[in-house]
Order: C-alpha cells, then sequence, then structure tokens
C-alpha cells in the first residue's frame, strides 16, 4: 500500500471566497481532514471550509494555548504520531490552518515531526491575514522601496520594532490592544496606525484610525502602521 501525504493547507483569514483552487481541490480530494483545536470549542479554520468537507472524516488536533514548551513538545508529537497512522494507512491528510502554514502556524511544528518520521508533508499557501487587512483598507503594505517588518505582537515587548524604517505589521494584537496603543502613542505613530478585527469573518470591525478605537478587540486583530512615503 502506498503511503499517504501530509497538506498543511492554508485555508486564508477567515472569508471562504479567499480560499484558493488548489485549496479546494485538496479539500475534496483528502481522506481526512486534520482541525486544530485550542480547547476554546471554537473552530475557525473548519467553519471557512465546511462546504468542501460535509461527511468526511475529521481529526481533532489539540493545540493548547499555552507557553509551556514541554506541554506544546507533547501535544505535537502526539498530533504527529495520530498523522502519520492515517499516512501508513494510505490516507490523503488535510490539516487546516487559517492564513497561510507558514506564518505563526501551529502547523509547522507537526510538518517538521511528520518529515523527520520519513512521510511526505507538502505546504499549500493561503491568503495571509495582514494581506486581506491591507485590503479591506484599500491600501498598499508597501511602496517604491518601502519595507515591511511583521510582529507577534501578543509574544513579547514590540518597543524595539518601531525605530526600524520599514512599515509594521503587528499580528494577534487583540490582548495586548491598549499596550500596543500607548506604546504607538509615545513614538508618535498612533495616527498612522489602522486596524481590522476579524477580518472577512462575522464580527469583522474596521478602524481607519486605530485612535479612536476602544482598548479592547478579539485575537484575530491586526495593526497596520504605515511609515513610508505614501503613508
Amino acid at each position: 500500500m502506498n503511503r499517504g501525504i501530509l497538506y498543511g493547507l492554508g485555508v486564508g483569514p477567515g472569508d471562504p471566497e479567499l480560499l484558493t483552487v488548489k485549496a479546494v481541490r485538496i479539500l475534496r480530494e483528502a481522506d481526512v481532514i486534520a482541525v486544530p483545536d485550542k480547547g476554546s470549542g471554537e473552530k475557525t479554520a473548519l467553519n471557512i471550509v465546511k462546504t468542501y468537507v460535509e461527511g468526511k472524516p475529521l481529526l481533532p488536533c489539540s493545540t493548547p494555548m499555552v507557553r509551556d514548551q514541554a506541554v506544546l513538545d507533547a501535544a505535537h508529537d502526539e498530533i504527529a504520531e495520530r498523522i502519520c497512522a492515517l499516512l501508513e494507512e494510505g490516507k490523503q491528510v488535510a490539516f487546516i490552518t487559517l492564513g497561510d502554514p507558514t506564518v505563526y502556524s501551529t502547523y509547522m511544528y507537526v510538518h517538521r515531526r511528520v518529515l523527520a518520521r520519513g512521510y511526505e508533508a507538502v505546504l499549500v499557501p493561503g491568503v495571509t491575514s495582514f494581506c486581506a487587512v491591507a485590503a479591506r483598507l484599500g491600501e498598499s503594505l508597501c511602496e517604491r522601496s518601502d519595507r515591511l517588518l511583521i510582529v507577534p505582537a501578543s509574544h513579547k515587548d514590540v518597543e524595539d520594532c518601531l525605530s526600524v524604517d520599514a512599515n509594521l505589521v503587528f499580528m494577534k494584537a487583540g490582548r495586548e490592544i491598549g499596550a500596543l496603543k500607548e506604546t504607538l502613542r509615545s513614538h508618535g505613530l498612533l495616527d498612522r496606525a489602522s486596524l481590522v478585527e476579524n477580518c472577512g469573518m462575522e464580527g469583522e470591525r474596521v478602524w481607519r484610525r486605530m485612535a479612536d478605537m476602544p482598548d479592547d478587540s478579539g485575537y484575530f486583530s491586526v495593526v497596520i502602521v504605515k511609515k513610508g512615503e505614501e503613508a
């Protein structure tokens, strides 16, 4: 029996119409859909692709929202082991992940483990949240010689990023939005910042001036700060 293939499948930022043609094909052909589960009961990635995976077996993949590396390693090991068992049976497995699998995706930790076990794993790119947010705002991310710096706002102090000569994207900004606003204000950048929450999803909110928004927003919040010539 031929072994199956694992696909790390980017499903885009939220709007099902932003799924790529390739993603739709693989979803339809896959035998099993691996679904990330952070324990909150919300299956955002699954909601995006539900039209294409109806009736297919689902493999819940517990990915706890903790920073304990030992706990995370154990979770990723278990997911990889379960997926490899399916691949050994010849199953084609599509692991769905928000946005693109190469940008802050839990999937990559599983991808490397599956490859290390000698199985085939393929990355399928998806539309990133920051590209969707820029489109929603009707702005470019960078022009001419502008540079772009992408920052995970929820993980550490971002102060050192503000002096970089680049337009800025702050991802996963929801929990830190109040602190981020104050940091941007102290550097004279708040008036250059825009934010979109839940881009392309239910509950989408858009602030073209981040200064006008309250100090609360959801996890799926992306901030764009334009510092280049066209800001």
